[in-house]
This record gives structure tokens, sequence and C-alpha cells, in this order.
């Protein structure tokens, strides 16, 4: 799957890149704000016209002069009715889709960030700022829409109706509704400021809730509960305060649009009142344009507290695009060419590599593995094994230099078909929480059911996936909570299988399982490595005594590469991890001190 082109951070930008699938339910839907916006003074217009024909007109003959008038407003008042029921139909149709679409193109963007990138930052956080960025959406096409353009139309055939009547009408309004905008505007970019400092503040602290969660076991065991409670109450009281500073400037801009809408209504009246003693004003105009300054104030009013909240949702959904959609810091090249795998060789040549403001960790490297060979790695804790496997997957990009698989430069190919090219048992295996039918077949997707339970056996997770209630339809939880380690192990191990890649990494990956199991699955693991390029990392050395070969790192260099036994005869580390190791323990890196096994991770 070829991941979407970054989306723009202009969160209106993005938007209206989205708006382009739905511009005939946007036509559809600034049409009816047209016709709503008209009849806002419209239908005024004609009570206007009533009241003066009441007034003027002999009472016999009332019925057939207000005939034409009434039917009109009538009819109106039909078609609203009507309009705005197709308004909710489109509302309904298009919404839905439009943050559906939103959804899947910024987590497909997002996929192709690097590991890095999910280092830094929350998962729990970074779902929070998705879900700004959508929810968003639909109350932004309405304050667009149903708000900004359809008030603004309001209020110009207003302003143009009140015109009518006296020119000194249309100017207060104009003015005051200038005032309105100019007041509303400067408000509303201090919000704008502010709601941004809630989304992160918020995004930060459900971020911290998801972490507590997800490692609730720890909580528990550790007794943490009261340490968890306090760290809550510390987080989360920058949020209140910085809420409490946002709810504060709202309903500071309310009051204050209020007093104006009071003021407003009193110079009106005063002038009205005044008109009416002179006689030129009449009893239909008092009615329009006490209606129509009624209409727009509420419209108005509406639209202020729209605006902030419009200042709120773009706040919040600029500060989650600004995060979610960062540049890609590994990308495919234009045209990229998918990789195709003939023997399964692999090259470092001259590769320098460093992680983000660290020291250079590989200088110079090259090392080619050979078609078919099985290689050991071995070395302490941080000596580079996991990062040369993690570049052989592109999970990071190298400084300077290439690694080839079959002559075919990592960097010059698409990075699906890199991945599916090989196959990775990691040493602590995560699941989706899905079936373990769906989470075997992930391997493969168009698997057949018969193909996942044949992997599973191979694995040796047959015999304890039947003896659950729902078998292989069973639901895993959470990361695969649901099972032990030694299970979870199986499941890995079982989609490696049914991928059946032509290059196969293997990081620890019978560390989880009893002895009989795992010597069970040693059987299974060399069969699938039988013409396939094997990388195997592994700190108990006793299972790399068939491999090809093994190369010994230490502080991203490559020290020793050989056999087993050439190892054994050559002075080095590898002789002395094995030594040590065989009377269970390993020496310590710094101080050559035995140390327990248990404490060397690769």
């Amino acid at each position: 799957m070829q991941l979407s082109t970054p989306p723009k951070i202009s969160f209106i930008g993005f938007l209206k890149g989205l708006c382009k699938s739905f511009k005939w339910h946007i036509t559809g839907l600034i049409s009816i704000s047209m016709i709503w916006s008209a009849d806002l003074s419209f239908r005024p217009y004609l009570i206007k016209i009533i009241l003066d024909k009441l007034s003027s007109t002999p009472r016999a003959q009332v019925m057939s002069e207000l005939q034409t008038p009434i039917f009109t407003y009538l009819g109106m008042s039909l078609l609203i009715i009507v309009v705005l029921r197709f308004y909710n139909i489109l509302m309904l149709k298009m919404m839905p889709r439009l943050r559906q679409q939103a959804t899947i193109s910024i987590i497909t963007y997002m996929l192709g960030h690097s590991h890095s990138y999910y280092q830094n930052y929350f998962a729990g956080a970074l779902a929070n700022k998705i879900q700004d960025i959508a929810k968003g959406l639909s109350e932004l096409i309405k304050a667009v829409i149903d708000r900004f353009f359809c008030y603004a139309a309001a209020l110009l055939i207003a302003v143009y109706t009140l015109h009518t009547v006296h020119i000194k009408f249309s100017l207060i309004m104009l003015t005051w509704s200038i005032l309105f905008f100019a007041f509303a505007y400067t408000w509303s970019r201090r919000i704008h400021k502010v709601a941004s400092q809630v989304s992160e503040t918020q995004s930060q602290l459900i971020g911290r809730i998801v972490d507590i969660l997800s490692n609730i076991s720890l909580v528990r065991l550790f007794s943490g509960i009261a340490q968890e409670k306090s760290n809550l109450s510390f987080w989360s009281e920058e949020t209140v305060k910085i809420e409490q500073r946002f709810e504060g400037l709202f309903f500071e801009a309310i009051f204050i649009q209020g007093l104006s809408f009071v003021g407003l209504q009193a110079i009106n009246l005063y002038m009205l009142l005044q008109g009416f003693k002179e006689g030129s004003i009449s009893v239909g105009d008092f009615a329009l344009i006490l209606t129509l300054n009624i209409q727009i104030l509420d419209c108005l009013w509406n639209l202020s507290k729209d605006l902030l909240k419009f200042s709120d949702n773009l706040g919040k959904s600029t500060q989650g695009l600004r995060l979610t959609a960062l540049p890609l810091e590994i990308k495919d090249i234009p045209n990229a060419k998918p990789l195709h795998i003939k023997k399964g060789e692999i090259s470092f040549k001259n590769v320098n590599f460093q992680y983000l403001q660290n020291e250079t960790f590989f200088v110079n490297k090259s090392i080619t593995i050979k078609s078919g060979q099985k290689v050991g790695l071995v070395g302490y804790s941080g000596s580079g094994k996991s990062t040369f496997v993690n570049l052989i997957l592109r999970l990071f990009d190298i400084q300077s230099g290439t690694i080839f698989i079959d002559k075919q430069n990592i960097a010059e190919v698409t990075q699906e078909s890199l991945r599916q090219a090989i196959s990775m048992i990691p040493q602590e295996p995560t699941l989706f929480h899905r079936s373990l039918l769906d989470n075997i077949r992930y391997g493969h997707f168009a698997a057949t059911e018969a193909e996942v339970i044949a992997a599973a056996k191979q694995a040796h997770a047959h015999e304890f996936i039947i003896r659950l209630p729902l078998g292989y339809h069973s639901l895993v939880g959470e990361r695969g909570v649901k099972l032990s380690g030694g299970q979870r192990q199986r499941i890995a191990i079982a989609r490696a299988i049914l991928k059946n890649s032509p290059i196969l990494i293997l990081d620890e990956a019978t560390s989880a399982l009893d002895s009989v199991t795992e010597q069970l699955i040693q059987e299974s693991l060399w069969q699938l490595m039988q013409e396939k390029t094997t990388i195997v990392i592994a700190h108990r050395l006793s299972t790399l005594l068939q491999m090809d070969r093994i190369l010994v790192f230490n502080e991203g260099n490559i020290i020793q590469d050989g056999t087993h036994d050439e190892l054994l005869k050559e002075p080095g580390l590898y002789k002395t991890l094995w030594s040590t190791q065989m009377s269970g323990f390993l020496p310590n890196k710094k101080t050559e001190m035995p140390v327990p096994v248990a404490e060397i991770i690769p």
C-alpha cells in the first residue's frame, strides 16, 4: 500500500483538500443557506406589508387585499421547512464520510513515520490528536457555511431591507456589525492561542492516563495506585488552569457582546418612537425594524459564540495536524520500485549511522551476508545487534553509505516491498486486540483458515488455541494481554511461518518458552530457515551452534566474524562470553566481573 501524500500543515488547506470530494454537497448547502438568508428579511418585510395594509384598508376588503402577502408568507414558511430538511440530509450524507476520509488520510500518513517518532509521543496523545481533527471538521464546516457565510449574507440583505425604511437604520446596523466583528475577531485570536494550549495539555494528560492503564499490572505489582493518583493530580493541574483561562475569556466576550446588544436595541427603539411620533415611521416599519433587529441580533449572538468555538476547534485541529502531519523521516523516493529477491544476499557498504543527538554508532561499516546463510548476532546490550537489524528493515535511515539486498539499494525500493520480503519474530511480540486467526493471518492476509491452522501447528500454538472457548476466533486483548508470554511468542512464530519470506530475522524468538516447547519449536524454526537468509539475535550462545556464521558486536563494531568453532579457537569477546556462560554467568562489559546471564539483554 502506497502511503498518501502528506497533508498540508494548514488545517484550512487540509480541509479544502478533503472537501473536493464533496463539492456538490457543499454547493447544495450553500444554495440552501442563501434561501434561508433571504427568508430572514423577506418574511419580516411581508409582515410589514400586512400590517400597513391592515391599517389603511377597509375591513370589508381585508381578505382580498391581504390574500397575496399571506399566501406568500405561508409559502415561504413551507419552503424553509422543506429546504432545511434537505440541508439536514446533505449534512448527514457528507459529514460522516468526510470525517472518515480525514481519519484514514491522517492515520495512513502517520504509518509512514519512523520508530523514533513513536518513541517520542504517547500513543494515547496521538489518538486524541486524530480525534480532535476529525471531530473539529463538522463544527468548522457548519461554522463556515451555516454561520459565517449564511449570517453574512443575511446581514447584507437585512441592511438593504432596512434601507428601504430609512438609511439611518441601515447605517446603525452596519456600523454596529462592523464593530461587533472587529471585537469578535480580536477576541477570537486570544482564544485561539489558549485553545491550542488546552488541546496540548489535554492530549498529554490523556497520553499519561493511557500509559497508566497500559501498564496496570506494573502499577498493581508495585503498589503504585497512590503514586499514580498523585502524578495525575500534578499533571492535571496545568490542564485545569488553562481550561479556566479559556472559559474565562469566552464568558468575558459573551458579556461584552450582550451589553452591546442592549445598547443597539435602545438606540433603535428611541429612533423608531421618534419617527412614529413624527409620522415618518409606519406600524409596519416599526414591526419590520424590530423583527429584523431581533433576528439579526440573534444571528450575530450565535455567530459570536460560533466564532469563539471556531477558534477553539481550529486551535485544537491545527495543533493536532501540526503533530500528526510532521514531515516523514523515512520516505520512498519518487517512482520507487518494488524489491525483487532471488537470492537474499544482504550487503552493508561504508554505512554510517547515528541516532538523533547521539554519537555515531556505526562507522564505515561494510559486511556481506551471503544468500541462504544463517548468521547469529551476539554482544552486550547496546552493542548494535538490534540496530543492525533495524537498518536492514529500514526502520531508521542511515546517514551515508548503502545497504543492498540482492544488489538493490533498499533506499530506492518501496518500504512496503522491503518489509514484505522479511519475516521478523521479535523478542517481545505484540498482538492486536483481534482474534487469534486475524493475528496469525497478519503474516499473509489472503491465507485460508486451513493455512493458518497449519502454521499454528508448526509453531506448536494449535494445542493451546483449541482449548480456548472460541478457539481461533478468541480475542487476545490489548497487546495480547489475555495470553502468556510463551503463547504470544508462539503466535508470532506462527505469523512468521505463514508469511514465509525469503529473509528471516529472529530476535530471541524462543526466550519466553519453556525448555520442552523451545526444543520442539527450534526444530520447526530450523525447517523454516532452510533456503532462507537468516539472522538470529541470541544471548543463549548454545542456540547458535548450527549457525553458518556468528558476528560479535561491541559498541557498534563487528569485532569478530566466524563459525562457533573458529571463534572459540581465538582469544576475544566470543570466547569470553562462551566460557562464562557455561557457568551461568556473563562478564560485565565495563568491569569484566561476572554478572548473571539474565542481565545481558540483546
